[in-house]
């Protein structure tokens, strides 16, 4: 499709040397880029050392940066963060995402079973509303700080149900904690297996715990030992 914005961004080869047999995508939040998201890659690198970790660039200039200044980009424009907002934007984006995701595999010989996606905020948004929605089952998906776009319309647009992991600081000044439950209740309803965890004390960011947690869930994801923990 010709109205498909290619996506680019920092990427971390396998720390083996070997070409990859998993891929991992991340997905930064409004006003951020895929420099914001690619410093989690080393961590998630030992448990996956066969893996690629790319973190795209969203496809729209964040629109609410100073006048002259390009600072960041967007999966959609925030707007009045209504739920109809949310939901166009995200239904928007969704296509380039998707396109994204398809190259990597087919250019690396991969599947969507080698394949995890990691978001935070907007783009655990992301994560989840692409996530879901495609045929081929992901190994799974992990959401930080995030929210469940358009959950009434899930049960009836949802094509695989890959596992997740949702975590969320009780301290977020951006997207409320209150989204964790309203996003476990919508995955469940839809017959999704939600592992979740509300951080005391955090706010609008991913800590030591929930990349601890992260790394965890992706080794019983692929069946491999989980590093030891300091």
């Amino acid at each position: 499709m010709s109205d498909i914005i290619p996506l680019s961004g920092p990427t971390l080869p396998p720390a083996s040397g070997n070409p990859p047999k998993q891929l991992v995508i991340l997905l930064h939040g409004v006003g951020a880029d895929g420099q914001d998201l690619i410093g989690l890659a080393p961590f998630f690198q030992q448990v996956l050392t066969d893996a690629l970790f790319v973190a795209p660039d969203a496809p729209h200039p964040f629109d609410m940066a100073p006048p002259g200044m390009q600072v960041g980009y967007q999966w959609f424009p925030i707007g009045d963060f209504s739920h109809e907002t949310r939901l166009r934007g995200a239904l928007a984006a969704a296509p380039h995402l998707d396109a994204f995701i398809d190259l990597l595999l087919e250019n690396h010989g991969l599947d969507e079973s080698d394949t995890l996606l990691i978001g935070f905020s907007q783009g655990s948004m992301m994560a989840l509303h692409v996530g879901l929605r495609r045929p081929k089952q992901l190994a799974g998906i992990i959401a930080y700080s995030g929210m469940l776009v358009g959950p009434e319309l899930l049960r009836r647009e949802i094509k695989s149900k890959p596992p997740v992991l949702a975590m969320h600081g009780d301290g977020d000044d951006i997207l409320p904690v209150e989204s964790l439950p309203a996003l476990v209740q919508g995955l469940e309803a839809a017959g999704v297996e939600v592992e979740h965890d509300i951080r005391p004390g955090l706010g609008h960011g991913i800590d030591e715990e929930e990349i601890r947690r992260g790394m965890a869930f992706v080794a019983r994801l692929f069946g491999i030992e989980a590093p030891a923990q300091p």
